[in-house]
């Protein structure tokens, strides 16, 4: 799926059961495509034309925001790199464009509403807003995105490759990533030590 032709009517008319908007999704230990292994995935977006998301605890250890910064010859004021978003690698499909999963307080004429007080951008004037200090209160800054065709989401989750849990912004914005795989399997009460590999296949 292609997140340009995502609209906020899009998320509005995933109410069907069995789709996925607004949930994570948690990769099973079997999961055989090493680019997921161990992610979370925030669904942006979960319908019968296809589904798109972000990987919520992996970053690009390559570049910084402010070299993002320098790269897009975008100025701001001296202000402390704590202040900076850590950049995650949302995905294999379009790793040179940024998309912005953050909280609603900041909307503008290109953001697309979410579910649960959340917003996507994918505009270079949130990033110059994030530099400024204007930006929204909570915001995850990500390169690239988790794409699925029609129903090729749905079928790896008949094949047991992926678990899902309603999503929360503590654990959306928790800094720390190397445990969030755990986290996100305590929500739905399972323990990751014992999840086998064949869990969903006896």
């Amino acid at each position: 799926m292609n997140p340009d032709d995502l609209t906020p009517s899009d998320s509005e008319k995933n109410e069907a059961e069995g789709y996925l908007t607004g949930q994570l999704l948690i990769a099973m230990p079997s999961m055989r495509d090493p680019r997921f292994t161990r992610t979370v995935i925030y669904m942006c977006v979960h319908n019968d034309q296809g589904a798109m998301g972000l990987v919520i605890n992996r970053l690009v250890g390559s570049i910084k925001f402010s070299d993002l910064l320098e790269e897009l010859e975008l100025k701001s004021p001296p202000v402390g790199s704590a202040r900076y978003p850590t950049i995650h690698f949302g995905g294999p499909v379009e790793t040179g464009r940024g998309f912005v999963l953050h909280s609603d307080d900041y909307l503008r004429d290109d953001s697309m509403p979410l579910e649960d007080g959340l917003a996507l951008t994918a505009t270079v004037d949130i990033l110059r807003d994030i530099a400024l200090g204007s930006g929204p209160n909570k915001a995850m800054l990500a390169l690239g995105y988790a794409g699925w065709g029609p129903g090729q989401l749905d079928g790896e989750l008949q094949e047991n490759s992926w678990l899902s849990v309603e999503a929360d912004p503590e654990l959306l914005f928790d800094a720390a990533l190397d445990d969030k795989w755990e986290k996100a399997l305590a929500k739905i009460g399972i323990s990751a030590s014992l999840l086998s590999t064949d869990a969903g296949h006896a």
